[in-house]
């Protein structure tokens, strides 16, 4: 009988694993560390170090693994945080690009530990994949033409309301 695995996400961190997690669980609501595991004899580290650290971001299970700098974190895989107002976008942003992250287009950023994310508005998919194939594309080039994403900007975009100004100024607004 086949049954329905759990799935979750693993990251794997130089050695600041502990670090992350505590931060990503103090930033998001119900988030919290589950299980610490401790390197035994013969490790890469020194026995008692921090191997790994099972936590929960907004009761999405993730581990993350103090495994050394063979692998490192890229875009390739990024989190995603569905934000409902401009107020949690701008919370989330500031938040994760302090203390030596970097942003990037389009609403994506990676973190002070070099973890991609993408900090969205929840109206994102309904706007840009809106039956009008006209709005649908003013919203897509409003969005190209950000970092932090913008829902006012995005909506008046997808109305028709600015969206010449966006394009001939390459400003917002």
């Amino acid at each position: 009988m086949i049954t329905s695995p759990s799935i979750s996400t693993f990251l794997w961190f130089d050695r600041n694993a502990a670090e992350a997690a505590e931060f990503y669980t103090r930033l998001f609501p119900d988030s919290r560390i589950t299980k610490v595991a401790y390197w035994g004899d013969g490790g890469p580290v020194p026995k008692g170090s921090v191997m790994t650290v099972s936590f929960e971001l907004a009761r999405h299970s993730l581990t993350a693994i103090n495994g050394g700098p063979h692998y490192k974190l890229t875009r390739a895989v990024s989190l995603v945080a569905t934000c409902e107002t401009q107020a949690e976008i701008d919370h989330y942003w500031e938040s994760l690009l302090a203390d030596g992250g970097k942003p990037s287009r389009c609403g994506w950023l990676d973190d002070r530990f070099g973890l991609a994310w993408q900090i969205l508005p929840s109206a994102l998919g309904a706007l840009i994949s809106d039956p009008d194939p006209a709005k649908a594309a003013r919203v897509g080039e409003a969005l190209m033409t950000m970092h932090k994403l913008e829902l006012a900007v995005l909506q008046r975009a997808h109305e028709g309301v600015g969206a010449v100004q966006v394009a001939a100024t390459g400003e917002l607004g």
